[in-house]
């Protein structure tokens, strides 16, 4: 019997940032892997994940090298790094994650997503830069919510909730998980593997194996990688963070704050509409996997999504006929899909992805290893 082949794709999120093990990192996909199989030895997990990417870099370079590794299983966490660009835009976002997320369906692999929390709020940012921020978060995440069902991806809501405020999950720079963070991601990514049938190993331990970095070890990372991070941000997102700050005072003062809430949902129900629009019959077949007939409907086999601990997300995605309503905390977008309502989520928010240069553990340059425990 061939192994499982597990591969996964996003940014520094994935790619293990605040997990360090040795002189890299390792993070939750790697300490996934050896679960979704009894035996470490069957399962080859490959990660391609790069400190940094964005959804463009995930549909462009990312997929076509996991396609030649025919995965049976591909996480793709992405989305963080569009948000804080100056070139964020949710229709390109949307367009690149319904490419890559037909793509995998189509070869036959189970698909990973998440929503994760929202940077702003994670580094404690003053209400009139955070809410610009929070606002594109929630974009990507109503994104991620209804292209999840669509292609019947295994989704973990794990955007907001207790966790997030329990700074032991957290590492020194308060965006990336620590061991004890990461080590949840992946606890809860094989409880929804497991309930899917794609995981028979047993789950990853949830207590961390290294001790936490001195405070020390931590101060030196920030004044380091930390401090590059913040420096290419300050030339990339910050003008552009300035302006909508002040639109954001502008607004706030003559009381017609609502307006930019109104625009961002307007701005996604756009983008999904575009994507439901396609061009007709080959648009729709493109989102079909092979052998699913010509019927325009949300790829068959519900969301398996779950919600981390303490967070408002329900368990599963309530599906009825032909309405859809996403996890979250209140349905405040309504988009056209393909004919039929899409009731989605206030998704809340996703946690950020600063670029750093440390490379995974077992991952570098894009390398398949055999999981050996």
């Amino acid at each position: 019997m061939r192994p499982v082949r597990f591969v996964a794709l996003g940014d520094s999120l994935t790619q293990g940032v605040g997990d360090p093990a040795g002189d890299g990192w390792r993070g939750w996909a790697a300490l996934l892997a050896p679960s979704l199989a009894e035996a470490a030895a069957d399962v080859q997990f490959t990660n391609l994940a790069v400190s940094g990417a964005q959804t463009r870099d995930v549909a462009e370079r990312q997929t076509p090298a996991a396609l030649e590794l025919r995965p049976d299983v591909v996480s793709v966490v992405i989305g963080v790094n569009d948000t804080l660009r100056r070139t964020f835009d949710i229709q390109a976002v949307a367009a690149h994650l319904d490419e890559v997320y037909a793509t995998f369906t189509r070869a036959g692999a189970t698909l990973l997503t998440a929503c994760l929390p929202d940077p702003g709020a994670m580094l404690g940012l003053p209400g009139s830069l955070a809410r610009p921020l929070a606002r594109r978060q929630r974009a990507v995440n109503t994104v991620v919510h209804a292209l999840s069902e669509r292609y019947g991806a295994v989704h973990m809501h794990a955007a907001e909730g207790v966790w997030i405020t329990d700074r032991a999950l957290w590492s020194a720079d308060r965006l990336h998980p620590g061991e004890r963070g990461h080590r949840q991601l992946a606890v809860r990514f094989h409880a929804l593997l497991t309930e899917a049938g794609r995981a028979t190993g047993r789950p990853p331990s949830p207590e961390p194996e290294f001790p936490a970095p001195t405070r020390a070890a931590s101060l030196l990372w920030l004044a380091t990688a930390g401090t590059g991070w913040v420096v290419r941000r300050c030339r990339d997102l910050l003008p552009q963070l300035l302006r909508l700050a002040a639109d954001e005072l502008r607004h706030r003062a003559r009381g017609t704050s609502g307006r930019l809430d109104v625009s961002a949902s307007a701005a996604v129900s756009a983008a999904l509409a575009a994507l439901a629009e396609g061009t007709g019959e080959d648009a729709e077949a493109q989102r079909r996997p092979a052998g699913t007939g010509t019927r325009p409907a949300v790829i068959p086999g519900p969301t398996r999504a779950t919600a981390m601990p303490g967070t408002a997300g329900p368990a599963t995605p309530a599906v009825t006929g032909r309405e859809v309503t996403a996890p979250g905390a209140a349905r405040d977008v309504t988009v056209l899909d393909a004919g039929r309502e899409v009731a989605m989520a206030d998704a809340a928010r996703e946690v950020t992805v600063p670029d750093t240069a440390r490379p995974a553990v077992g991952a570098q340059a894009g390398r398949t290893t055999a999981v050996t425990g």
